[in-house]
């Protein structure tokens, strides 16, 4: 236990949206997958990472020449990292005055997580709550997972996921034999669209997502419905022709919002989805009626 590692970018505390009852979230940085519309884009990398929040510098140039390697930058009244120079030292955050700058991420001991988990074991029993593995994606460290979810199952606290399912077979098979409930997300029905807006392939996602289904784990199938991308009736039905196919019956629509907007600039980078329309239930009634009309359960 006191040898593992892993990078994590939050836990969080009481949750009522990853399952059942009480949850503590922990979520693990690092995600194969570069989803256009992101709401943790700090999730995507699995290294350690700079954050700078514009409106507290006060452009004092102090990060700028800490760094030893160059890799901190000013450019037309900005600050920037270059990811690839960075060395993970930090002397940027350590010399800021003014706290503008911070780490997103810590490599934290099994030992450590655990025990920040157990704080709250009397609000699981109670509410028949557990724990939730997130990320980014948990499959990218999974020996790390896989203990955790040892020692929480040796505590009889109920465990849940939430993943891309994108990993090779045998991971994916040790991970989910130590889950009770996973949150499987599916982006795309289509091959060649889900590449285009996530950047890989989704067919190690449907492989491991029937793999799921028919090793007979209790599966939720969180499909995010984003305008312009796989947010028509014609979509709706494609999901529910697949899902026939591979036999998933239980859907959870997550209506595109734009919560994570503000991360794209802290971390310096494009958000590409920033002029979508952000969707809400009520968007959503005929779409989730083609669901119901195929037979499959679908909610909110």
């Amino acid at each position: 236990m006191e040898n593992l590692q892993a990078c994590i970018f939050n836990i969080q505390k009481f949750s009522l949206n990853d399952g059942p009852g009480i949850r503590t979230v922990v979520f693990f940085k690092g995600c194969p997958l570069a989803c256009l519309w992101c709401s943790n884009p700090e999730s995507q990398s699995s290294l350690r990472q700079v954050i700078w929040e514009e409106e507290k510098c006060v452009r004092c140039m102090r990060c700028v020449r800490a760094c030893k390697r160059s890799a901190v930058k000013y450019v037309e009244d900005k600050i920037s990292f270059d990811e690839e120079t960075c060395v993970g030292c930090f002397q940027c955050v350590k010399a800021c005055p003014q706290g503008a700058l911070s780490v997103q991420g810590d490599l934290l001991t099994l030992e450590k997580v655990l025990k920040e988990i157990m704080k709250d074991v009397d609000f699981y029993e109670e509410s028949g709550g557990g724990v939730t593995l997130s990320g980014g994606e948990v499959l990218g460290q999974a020996e790390f997972a896989i203990a955790l979810l040892k020692e929480l199952q040796a505590r009889q606290i109920h465990t849940a996921c939430e993943t891309t399912g994108y990993a090779d077979e045998g991971t994916f098979t040790s991970l989910i034999e130590h889950i009770d409930l996973i949150l499987f997300d599916l982006k795309h029905y289509d091959n060649e669209k889900h590449v285009a807006v996530t950047k890989v392939s989704n067919e190690p996602i449907l492989r491991n997502l029937k793999l799921a289904l028919a090793k007979g784990k209790e599966v939720m199938i969180c499909i995010p419905v984003i305008p312009g991308i796989n947010d028509t009736l014609k979509d709706a039905q494609g999901f529910c022709d697949l899902l026939k196919k591979i036999g998933g019956n239980n859907v959870n629509l997550l209506p595109f919002h734009q919560f994570g907007q503000k991360k794209y600039s802290l971390l310096g980078k494009e958000y590409q989805c920033k002029n979508l329309k952000q969707l809400h239930e009520e968007d959503l009634v005929a779409y989730r009626e083609v669901f119901l009309q195929n037979g499959v359960e679908c909610s909110f």
